[in-house]
């Protein structure tokens, strides 16, 4: 059973995001205008966004804008709602532990469940544009594989090891109304949101009211 779920990946045709990395983030990033971050309290980052339906040049804007938004931000990554828009989108430029660079978004993303030999944890420090200055430890699987759609309703899938694999995770659950903070103890997130308190943005940030 192991062996066969190991084929069954191995046959998977994964999203090249890798090829033109630096060349495919500049183009977005040129066309697009960087947006404010929305940190954690806005309304917008505590719940499920709305899945992507209309795949059309407003869809293509709001990826360039993300690309430029999370450059802006220093970010390896970026979901919609971190700039205010309710829609299922995230967007990356994040390296593995191997240093190799991936560049690509993902539409309505869904994180695949992997099977019990493939869950091994890796337990390092995380951070979030949305949760400026502050960063804590969270376990999270060393391996992720999301599926979704590209900007022009193609369906894609995309894997990712170590800090890439962190990051895959990370975005998807914004996309669904989860800061990683949510996935700390009380104690933790606590420390976490004292961190943001005492910190200061590198970067706009859209004020809660």
């Amino acid at each position: 059973m192991a062996q066969q779920e190991t084929e069954q990946t191995e046959s998977i045709e994964f999203f090249d995001d890798v090829t033109d990395a630096e060349e495919r983030e500049r183009a977005h990033r040129e066309r697009g205008t960087s947006r404010p971050i929305t940190v954690v309290g806005n309304p917008v980052l505590h719940k499920e966004c709305q899945d992507v339906t209309e795949f059309d040049d407003k869809l293509a804007k709001l990826i360039d804008d993300m690309f430029a938004s999370q450059r802006t931000a220093e970010g390896v990554g970026l979901a919609a709602n971190q700039i205010g828009v309710d829609l299922k989108v995230f967007v990356y430029d994040c390296q593995d532990d191997e240093g190799v660079r991936h560049v690509g978004h993902v539409c309505n993303p869904v994180l695949e469940e992997l099977p019990a030999e493939q869950r091994v944890l890796d337990e390092s420090n995380e951070g979030c544009l949305s949760v400026p200055t502050a960063y804590a430890e969270l376990a999270r699987p060393d391996y992720a594989v999301v599926s979704g759609q590209d900007m022009n309703g193609k369906p894609i899938v995309v894997q990712g090891t170590g800090y890439f694999a962190r990051c895959l995770q990370h975005e998807t659950d914004h996309l669904y109304g989860y800061l990683y903070i949510d996935r700390l103890s009380k104690r933790d997130r606590k420390d976490a949101l004292k961190q943001m308190s005492e910190g200061t943005p590198r970067y706009p940030v859209v004020a809660n009211d």
